[in-house]
């Protein structure tokens, strides 16, 4: 069996399936790539099955040598591919030969690249699915130097040879479903004259903008939080939470971002500009 020695981690590079379902319930957040569809894409292109588990790397890239041949893809965020120093394809299957240096670099624009190998990462899953989820710790730790990931056993395909998938946004649109507290807030919901902030991660894409203005005092009991959900925080600032939420929270949720539009949060840069559309449900 194939493993993959880590080279170079990058600056946060953690192994993603397509998340823990059914377990909020336990307080275990689902996890999972953030970009679900660039994950769906890079294990078409492979013949894997759409839940086997990849890497999803941030801004930075990784480096990997694999032990035997291996077929890899990479999608998300547009990135230079490189095997032994020649350049590979971006988004098409690649074979790496044993003992090959494997290199995803920074990313050229968006943030998250997906980097999924025929058979897929094999590390052990935990309460069903081998993600790491950077709020509770569970599954595998983000990728350190010297790091052997072990590979399954190549699918027999087919596989697909060409994927669309859509670019990063240069402007972040979200459509904002009513949430259960809006009339907690004065005015209508946020629209326009947001950015992304650096602070955003994988449990959620802060903004930096113009905050909302409270119109109800007081707090609220702690409830369950699904993904995308909106919530505003005592500096008015909205925050959508993605895949490593937390299952509850307290402060008000002015709206829902369809899981549609998620995966471009995911690639939105800090700066990005940000505009909320506001529908009803």
């Amino acid at each position: 069996m194939a493993d993959l020695l880590v080279v170079r981690p990058g600056p946060l590079t953690t192994v993603q399936d397509l998340g823990r379902r059914g377990v909020a319930h336990l307080g275990v957040p689902r996890a999972g790539a953030l970009d679900e569809p660039a994950l769906r894409a890079a294990n078409r292109l492979l013949g894997n099955a759409p839940d086997a588990a990849g890497l999803e790397t941030t801004l930075g890239g990784t480096a990997l040598r694999p032990s035997a041949p291996v077929v890899v893809a990479v999608t998300g965020a547009p990135a230079p591919v490189r095997v032994d120093g020649r350049p590979a394809a971006w988004g098409a299957a690649v074979r790496v030969p044993a003992g090959a240096l494997l290199e995803v670099g920074a990313a050229t624009a968006g943030v998250r690249s997906y980097l999924a190998v025929a058979g897929g990462i094999d590390v052990p899953p935990v309460l069903g699915s081998r993600s790491a989820d950077l709020l509770s710790g569970l599954g595998p730790a983000p990728l350190g130097e010297g790091d052997r990931l072990p590979v399954g056993s190549a699918p027999p395909g087919p596989a697909a040879e060409f994927v669309p998938l859509p670019g990063p946004p240069r402007e972040l649109v979200l459509d904002l479903l009513p949430g259960p507290h809006a009339a907690w807030f004065a005015g209508p919901p946020p629209v326009a004259g947001y950015r992304v902030a650096a602070a955003s991660n994988r449990i959620a894409l802060r903004s930096e903008g113009p905050p909302l203005v409270r119109a109800r005092a007081g707090e609220l009991p702690s409830e369950g939080m699904v993904l995308g959900a909106v919530q505003v925080p005592p500096d008015g600032l909205p925050v959508v939470f993605l895949a490593d939420h937390p299952t509850t929270g307290g402060y008000p949720v002015i709206g829902v971002v369809p899981r549609a539009d998620l995966a471009a949060a995911a690639q939105a840069r800090p700066g990005t500009p940000l505009r909320f559309a506001p529908r009803r449900g």
